[in-house]
Order: structure tokens, then C-alpha cells, then sequence
């Protein structure tokens, strides 16, 4: 079974001098030789990431993948940290200079580990559905936080779609990582 680690927890808040501080969750995945980091957006500094991989006996140059939710650059800015990995998105793999498609919707990177279509935050969205021995673990931007908030989303490129999309995760998912805040169990009532 696959394993999901949250190497830094995201967050959005005001600094002190009324700024907008801005991580996004980062995750590892890992099933047998896949090694997945999801989401290296922006961080306030990028040995933050380097840092986190090594707790987990990892460099940037063993990184197989790099998952992208969705490409708003806070999610997306740190990709070339990763030089040999292969780069995944909603309908694609990137792979050094090469553009290639994939299966699109339920695209598997492993027989645990596959890509679902989740559009409504941004039409690109994308989940990346893990199973693991906690159970399913949706790692996406469908929510921003733990507490699945914000309910409207002030960004949405489309809350209808975004709605359809959180319905589909809820089926599914026993544990979800959010785009900016720790992992949480859905309350029982949704799913």
C-alpha cells in the first residue's frame, strides 16, 4: 500500500504588516518506487522542502513525481527543484522537455495511486487519490482548510463545478489534505 506524509503544512494568513503569507500544503507520496512530492508552491524558503525530504531520508534528486493540484503559481512555483522528476497535472506528464498526455480522469501513477478530475477552484484541478492503510486519502485544492472552508471560494473559477468536485472527493474519502492546512477525516454526515 501506498504511504502519505505531509511534509509542511500550509497556510494563508496576514502578516504583521498586513501581507498575505501564503504556503500551500506539501505532501509525499510513496508506493514502492514512486516517490510523489505534491504541490512545492511557494514557500518562504525553499530549504523548508529540503529540509522536510531529508526527515524522510529523501533528496530533490530522488523525487520520481511532482503532482500539481491545480497551477496557481503558490502551488506551483518550486517544480524545478526536482530535475529528474516527472511532472503530473490534470491531463499531462512533463518529462524534461517533453509534453505528453496521460488517461486523463483516474490516470494511475501505481495501482494505488491515481489522478481524478476536480475542476471548480481552477478549471485544471486535479486530486490525487491514494490508498493507503489509513484508508482513501484525497490530496487536493477543493478546500483550502481543514475545516473545509472557505465555503464560497473567493477564488473559484467555477463554485458549481467546485461543489460537483467536493461531492465526488466526499465519496470517496476517508482523509483529505487540503491546499493550504493540515490533513482531516471528513464528518460522517458528508459521505
Amino acid at each position: 500500500m501506498a504511504s502519505v506524509d505531509i511534509l509542511i503544512s500550509g497556510h494563508v494568513r496576514r502578516t504583521d504588516a498586513g501581507e498575505s503569507s501564503v504556503h500551500p500544503t506539501v505532501s509525499l507520496v510513496r508506493d514502492g518506487d514512486l516517490v510523489i512530492v505534491v504541490d512545492p508552491g511557494i514557500l518562504a524558503d525553499p530549504a523548508l522542502l529540503v529540509d522536510a525530504l531529508a526527515e524522510h531520508d529523501l533528496t530533490v534528486h530522488e523525487v520520481t513525481h511532482v503532482f500539481v493540484t491545480h497551477h496557481h503559481l503558490d502551488h506551483t512555483r518550486n517544480v524545478g527543484m526536482f530535475p529528474t522528476a516527472v511532472v503530473v497535472d490534470v491531463d499531462s506528464r512533463y518529462d524534461g522537455s517533453l509534453w505528453l498526455g496521460h488517461d486523463g480522469d483516474g490516470h494511475h501513477l501505481s495501482p494505488d495511486v491515481s489522478v481524478i478530475e476536480t475542476p471548480g477552484h481552477a478549471q485544471e484541478c486535479a486530486a490525487l487519490v491514494v490508498a493507503t492503510g489509513d484508508g482513501t486519502v484525497v490530496l487536493t485544492h477543493a478546500w483550502w482548510f481543514a475545516d473545509m472552508t472557505p465555503v464560497e471560494d473567493p477564488l473559484a473559477w467555477d463554485q458549481a463545478a467546485l461543489e460537483r468536485s467536493r461531492e465526488r472527493i466526499l465519496a470517496v474519502a476517508d482523509i483529505v489534505v487540503p491546499g493550504h492546512g493540515p490533513a482531516f477525516r471528513p464528518p460522517p454526515t458528508t459521505r
